[in-house]
């Protein structure tokens, strides 16, 4: 099995911890690949990232159907590009968000998101109304902290153990979700954690939230529906 990953920024410079977080939770007969876009945003933390992402999302991800893999992972939990691609190919495409929220909905009553800014929490509403899951929804918070300045693994865990304790204690959350594929590597130690403080809930790491769903419908033989995501008609596009 070939899992393309798209990194739906400019930069490389998270290359390297998204395959071994993705490799860490795929099955031993997966073959991994990273790409970044040629153009777009250095990170994705707006509607205009969003859509300046989305153009170069399209086109590696009909490249990766050309190439032969048999799924694509477009590695943000806000999904970006993710609709318009499923139109434009046959293999299946997904991004973090509707796995990790689904997968929050079946083993809990109630969840939490915690995301990285403030201003995307109006973003993570649209996707749950869209989805229909808002009633499952105990509250989402933020860590206020940018993509890029993730890397300290430290102040990151401090940060969002801070959060989830105050969505337990104060939203009733009964699950939580990491709101940012960029959280790489805390969901296992944040659980840890609230264990230790007599706080068992699951925290659902979006990446394998989204790894493990697209490895299903593959060795399903599964894709989106050619109903929903009809192929666009044939016209002239500048």
């Amino acid at each position: 099995m070939k899992i393309r990953v798209i990194a739906p920024i400019i930069l490389t410079t998270f290359n390297a911890d998204i395959l071994r977080e993705v490799e860490q939770f795929t099955a031993p007969d997966v073959e991994v690949d990273v790409v970044n876009l040629s153009s777009g945003p250095a990170s994705i933390e707006s509607r205009l990232d969003d859509a300046l992402a989305t153009i170069d999302i399209m086109e590696k991800v009909k490249q990766s159907e050309n190439e032969g893999f048999d799924g694509v992972f477009i590695d943000c939990f806000g999904d970006p590009g993710v609709d318009a691609s499923r139109e434009l190919v046959r293999i299946p495409v997904v991004g973090a968000f509707q796995p990790s929220v689904l997968t929050a909905c079946l083993i809990s009553g109630s969840f939490s998101i915690v995301t990285i800014l403030q201003g995307l929490i109006p973003l993570v509403r649209e996707n749950l109304r869209k989805l229909g899951v808002e009633g499952h929804v105990a509250s989402i918070r933020s860590i206020e902290t940018p993509v890029l300045e993730l890397t300290d693994h430290e102040e990151l865990q401090k940060r969002a153990l801070s959060q989830v304790l105050k969505a337990i204690e104060d939203d009733g959350a009964e699950a939580c979700v990491l709101g940012c594929t960029g959280m790489l590597g805390i969901a296992s130690e944040l659980a840890k954690k609230l264990r230790e403080m007599g706080q068992s809930i699951p925290v659902i790491d979006p990446t394998a939230a989204a790894v493990g769903h697209l490895e299903l419908l593959i060795r399903g033989g599964l894709s989106q529906s050619t109903v929903t995501y009809a192929e666009p008609p044939v016209k002239e596009r500048k």
